[in-house]
């Protein structure tokens, strides 16, 4: 790779495509020809740049010189120059003049990783004339920088000729007075201006018009809050009016939920991109105040984007991340994005970074802030090239930005673009920066903003005049004003018009609104025999397989005959039922391909030819929907925010994360609390993401038991005090819509085939968590027949007892609710003691929303049986606080519902295997013992 320090663009006066396509282009040839340079490395003191780090650059810079020696700066010029007239070691560089402070604060430099020559034992103290610059520029607080002139090294001053193509204070000027009008009229609002950084905004429309005109035609964008009206209003082109109303106080929100502050919306907008008269469609996902954590989210959507539209090569659809320069070096988020950029089945085909480097976090100073010398470095562990420029350098900005822009579209690698700025407000425009960096700001308060700084400039060179430059502004103003006064005419906000994933079409059929009702969720036997018989085979010729597997696949056939099915036979009929239906399927997460517990095997390897795959699912039918499985990362808050922004462009894919053990989702609860809970409250944006996590107290540890279901349904949105409406028509449909997720723990394997069709068919979109088994992926009694999921047959949201206390439920002394794998411990415990009449067991499948209709009835018909609550969980964990109040709101209070389980504990599980054993024991004698709550009555 090769390793670029420049200051700006003058080191190299290219255009961005012919710099990029010099670095592609000429790598061989200075491969035969350097040689008799990189000699010069060997004896370190030779010269003061040449080192195993620093070749790879002076190689690229050779290349340039041979091509044309104008090309490169003059010290290069000579210093080649010399070289190849035999000048010995250490006297062909000549030292040109130094650089101003105030050329460092033009620096756009790529940096790259490059393993060192072995024989070098050391990088010498001034390894690079540039290199050493710019670590005392950035040593020596960078914003003293500010106050300095426009660097000599960048590209030259305009002339008239150049108006059209480079004059930015005409429509580019926008962002840098938008801030200031709302500054004027709304001084005492938080909306986290881009002050010091206005740049942004042209910087973001080169990157933009740039890939555009390289063929891409939709870009998804992710940002944090600083700067994110400005960038509504004038990259995504936002409506004035709208963005005004978002200030008014006084207006009511007009759709459901509970919305979000202005500058965490997003925004969707198809429009002419007037640089190149082509549609692109833009799109800013909305964020929460988590600095990053949309990061992953816009990835995946990218993916899911070019997918759908066939783009594998990201040609056509791209990414744009912003980033804050505190958050990008100290939020770990970044790293696991980084690390997803190349992965096969994560790859978006490079993203544009851009870094608005403000120099400071909230009161933070960078030397807290990091250990690193620059907050982009961490970009580095993929090679990413990383450019520094002065955004008070407007022509700089423009031209690293057509870089970048070209060295996506022609490696689809990441890039970095850190725009050194400053912040010239506080954290926010209420906020007093002078407390804590006082001496800082005493220079900001000198700076003129850079619009004036570069008209000052134009006007000097008599590029454009005064009135010309006023006019510009004046125009804007206007604008703002009649859309400020148009925002007044406003009476109710619109959450909706915030959306930045809509679904066209999903929501009607034939223009009325869908139906709120789901239709069985059964198959013919046909099918499911069909996918049965594709489970347990190898669909490829000459495939050798695993004897193991041959095993597990000749079981699956003997079941197929039996017309029943185990946990993951149910899981494979769901899936290729839909793939028949055009539904494409999407499972990710650790170790999925095979399973964690070995139970899955939807890729089978070849045991003879490496890397020789088969993924059975894609043979059932011959114009199925793809399916997706993959192996990910060992990430969980990365790879979960990916496929959230996956299930976000589609409403017609089913996308799964399933977690290794459940215990490990806690790693991506950023994503679950700010996005998948809350999500559609705070933004109207649906998502339909299924979560799979292993669950089951089974022996395994404080870390591999519980997936904390405790958190998921203290999340709920449900009323544990008001009894809803049993009578309302569609009861469990309208439950469902008017929830925010649904939690469920099936027992069955049927149950499980249902509740995942079921989130297909259901005529919107929610996510869906799951609490999948361990121990019952193999158990003998967790088989479900045929006849549970054929045509007809719907997800159960409770299973009610069957067995011979059903058949005399006036004899029924206890009536235990339960949910999930205890049931099974239940009923073996029961049958041992003889108590199959006494005692009846009720399994609740669908947790939330609370199936009030059906318990109901399950309690009204046991009238003299006393009511408890069992799960192998402990007590101040598990389901019982939900569960508990919900049951006495559907008996109106009339009787006490009593607890048999686990004591309280601090951690989900023992560690001690007779200690597991024993608490198992004691929760079955309290289920069973038909006097232990006697005392308490």
């Amino acid at each position: 790779m090769f390793h670029l320090r420049t200051c700006a663009a003058k080191l190299r006066p290219l255009t961005a495509s012919q710099t990029v396509k010099t670095f592609s282009q000429n790598r061989p040839a200075a491969a035969r020809t350097f040689q008799q340079i990189r000699c010069y490395s060997a004896p370190v003191a030779a010269e003061p740049f040449l080192s195993g780090t620093s070749s790879n650059y002076v190689e690229e810079m050779y290349c340039a010189w041979l091509e044309n020696p104008k090309s490169v700066h003059k010290s290069w010029d000579i210093f080649f120059r010399n070289t190849n007239a035999g000048a010995p070691p250490g006297t062909a560089y000549q030292s040109p003049l130094p650089l101003s402070r105030g050329s460092l604060a033009a620096v756009a430099h790529a940096q790259s990783l490059v393993e060192a020559q072995p024989n070098v034992d050391k990088l010498v103290e001034d390894h690079l004339a540039v290199q050493s610059l710019i670590r005392a520029y950035q040593g020596s607080m960078a914003w003293m920088s500010l106050t300095s002139t426009r660097s000599s090294t960048c590209p030259p001053p305009l002339s008239s000729g150049d108006r059209n193509q480079h004059f930015l204070c005409g429509r580019s000027s926008v962002g840098w007075r938008f801030e200031e009008f709302l500054q004027r009229k709304w001084s005492s609002e938080k909306r986290f201006g881009l002050e010091g950084c206005e740049v942004l905004i042209p910087a973001l429309k080169t990157i933009i018009d740039k890939s555009s005109e390289n063929g891409v035609d939709y870009v998804i964008m992710g940002m944090p809050h600083r700067g994110r009206l400005n960038v509504l209003a004038n990259v995504i082109r936002k409506e004035l009016e709208q963005i005004f109303c978002q200030f008014d106080s006084k207006l009511e929100a007009a759709d459901e939920g509970s919305g979000d502050v202005k500058y965490h919306l997003g925004m969707y907008h198809r429009r002419i991109n007037r640089v190149t008269d082509r549609n692109i469609t833009l799109s800013l996902v909305a964020n929460p105040s988590h600095l990053e954590a949309a990061d992953p989210v816009v990835m995946g959507k990218t993916k899911a984007e070019q997918f759908y539209c066939g783009d594998t090569e990201g040609k056509k659809v791209m990414s744009i991340l912003l980033h804050g320069d505190a958050a990008f070096a100290g939020q770990g988020i970044v790293y696991e994005t980084f690390h997803l950029s190349d992965l096969p089945s994560y790859t978006t085909h490079g993203t544009v970074h851009v870094v608005v480097n403000n120099q400071i976090g909230f009161t933070t100073d960078p030397r807290m802030a990091r250990s690193s010398p620059y907050p982009t470095d961490v970009a580095r562990v993929v090679n990413a090239p990383i450019f520094h420029v002065n955004s008070d350098d407007p022509e700089a900005v423009m031209y690293v930005c057509k870089v970048a822009a070209e060295w996506r579209s022609t490696f689809h690698k990441d890039v970095v673009v850190d725009l050194v700025c400053y912040r010239r407000n506080g954290h926010n425009e209420m906020d007093e920066p002078m407390f804590t960096q006082p001496l800082m700001y005493k220079q900001i308060r000198k700076q003129k903003p850079v619009l004036q700084k570069y008209a000052e400039l134009l006007v000097s060179q008599g590029v454009v005049n005064q009135p010309e430059y006023e006019e510009e502004i004046s125009k804007y103003d206007k604008i703002c004003e009649e859309a400020f006064a148009r925002s007044k005419d406003e009476k109710i906000l619109h959450i909706k018009h915030w959306l930045d994933s809509p679904w066209p079409g999903f929501f009607t059929l034939d223009g009325q609104p869908r139906s709120m009702s789901c239709p069985s969720t059964g198959l013919t036997e046909d099918i499911l025999t069909h996918i049965g018989n594709v489970a347990s085979s190898v669909p490829v010729e000459n495939f050798t397989i695993h004897g193991g597997l041959s095993r597990i696949l000749k079981t699956r056939g003997e079941m197929v005959k039996n017309r029943t099915v185990d946990w993951a036979l149910a899981e494979y009929m769901a899936f290729g039922s839909l793939l028949k239906e055009g539904i494409h399927i999407r499972l990710s997460g650790q170790d999925v391909e095979r399973g964690t517990f070995s139970h899955r095997h939807h890729v089978l390897h070849d045991q003879n030819v490496d890397k020789r795959t088969c993924i059975p699912m894609n043979h059932l039918w011959p114009n199925q929907a793809p399916y997706t499985v993959c192996n990910s990362s060992l990430s969980e808050y990365g790879v979960l925010g990916f496929e959230l922004g996956f299930a976000m462009a589609s409403p017609n894919a089913l996308v799964l994360w399933e977690a290794q053990f459940g215990d490990f989702h806690n790693t991506a609860q950023c994503i679950i609390d700010q996005f998948i809970c809350p999500g559609q409250a705070k933004w109207v944006r649906q998502n339909g993401i299924v979560l799979l996590l292993p669950h089951g107290m089974e022996g395994m540890g404080p870390e591999h038991s519980s997936a904390r279901p405790e958190r998921f349904l203290q999340m709920c949105n449900d009323d544990p005090d008001v009894l809803p409406d049993l009578k309302e028509a569609n009861f469990d449909i309208n439950q469902l819509y008017d929830c925010n997720w649904v939690v469920v723990n099936c027992s069955t394997p049927g149950n499980f085939f249902h509740v995942l069709r079921r989130q297909i068919l259901l005529p919107f979109r929610k996510p869906l968590i799951i609490f999948t088994p361990k121990s019952l992926l193999r158990h003998p009694e967790a088989r479900s027949s045929f006849d549970e999921m054929l045509p007809g047959t719907h997800f159960q949201r409770v299973i009610p007892e069957d067995g011979p206390a059903a058949q005399n439920p006036e004899n029924v002394k206890r009536l235990l609710f339960c949910t999930g794998k205890v049931y099974y411990d239940l009923t073996r415990e029961r049958k041992a003691r003889d108590m199959v009449g006494q005692v009846a067991i009720t399994r609740i499948e669908q947790l939330s929303p609370f199936p009030f209709d059906l318990l109901l009835k399950e309690v009204q018909k046991y009238p003299n049986a006393e009511l408890a609550w069992c799960q192998e969980e402990h007590k101040n964990q598990g389901y019982y606080d939900y569960v508990k109040p919900r049951l006495r709101t559907t008996i109106s209070r009339a009787k006490p519902v009593w607890y048999a389980g686990r004591d309280p504990a601090a951690a989900p599980a023992t560690g001690n295997k007779k200690t597991h054993l024993t608490e198992l024991q004691r929760l079955l004698d309290t289920a069973f013992d038909l006097d232990v709550f006697k005392n308490f009555s």
